[in-house]
């Protein structure tokens, strides 16, 4: 399967997905339009969704604007801090199949290394909405501007990514045993060493017993350097969209093209 076609419909058993900027727009709510389409796609074929965000945020952004049925919620896999935690929906309620936790020693002098270097550099902003500082358990996550930061003022706050790329180093260098990688537009994920959406998808394969080959990545931040990025490692088929309206077209063609094959 290449980037600018659809593979045979056959050729896909699972579909995963990346939320912010993919499914939705950065820690807003997924537009009517690709709610529509993920419930569609959801009859076809079994649907993950994976972020570095903690399942409040999948709940917020996604759950809450997906009218979708408890069989359709059912083919549905949930990934959140980059599949460090697993949910499915059984019984009417999401359950945690597993999680990969940080130690209270890694999360203490993860959350004393970001704010540290980001004071020192001068990367810890005055004016912020929400947390800057998270612990999601699996995840320690430094949001420059704050977690409830409007998206003008994140897309505007480090535009070539210099800000984020001196921090994440700068952290680096304190915590060697610790993964400290780029996040979204504004934030630095700490994490254990090998945890990043790779890691996520090989959990993925694991629980589901559908090879990595099967699954198909959709992401809007597949470049190099992007936290997208590392599922490229693994050989797995992937599609980069700019945006949730290329997905939302990206996924009614798929729907399309199920329908044709059942036809």
């Amino acid at each position: 399967m290449t980037d600018e076609t659809l593979a045979d419909a056959t050729d896909v058993r699972l579909i995963a997905f990346d939320l912010d900027d993919t499914l939705a727009p950065s820690k807003s709510p997924m537009p009517e339009r690709m709610g529509r389409a993920l419930t569609a796609l959801l009859d076809e074929v079994p649907v993950c969704i994976i972020s570095g965000g903690h399942f409040g945020q999948f709940s917020d952004q996604v759950l809450a604007h997906l009218d979708a049925t408890d069989e359709q919620l059912s083919r549905l896999h949930l990934m959140p801090t980059c599949g460090t935690r697993y949910l499915r929906y059984e019984g009417g309620t999401w359950e945690q199949v597993y999680n990969h936790d940080l130690t209270d020693d890694e999360r203490s002098r993860a959350l004393a290394a970001v704010e540290g270097e980001a004071r020192r550099l001068g990367l810890w902003e005055e004016q912020t909405w929400g947390q800057i500082l998270e612990d999601r358990g699996s995840q320690i996550t430094f949001s420059a501007l704050g977690q409830e930061a409007p998206l003008a003022a994140k897309k505007a706050w480090d535009l070539a990514g210099e800000k984020k790329g001196r921090l994440r180093d700068a952290v680096a260098e304190l915590l060697p045993d610790l993964e400290v990688r780029s996040g979204g537009s504004t934030s630095v994920d700490i994490t254990r060493k090998g945890v990043d959406k790779a890691y996520g998808m090989e959990r993925l394969s694991e629980q589901t017993g559908i090879d990595v080959s099967d699954i198909l990545f959709v992401g809007d931040r597949l470049d190099e350097g992007g936290n997208d990025y590392p599922v490229i490692r693994l050989g797995m088929p992937v599609h980069a969209v700019r945006d949730w309206e290329e997905t939302a077209d990206y996924v009614e063609a798929w729907v399309r093209r199920f329908a044709s094959a059942r036809a």
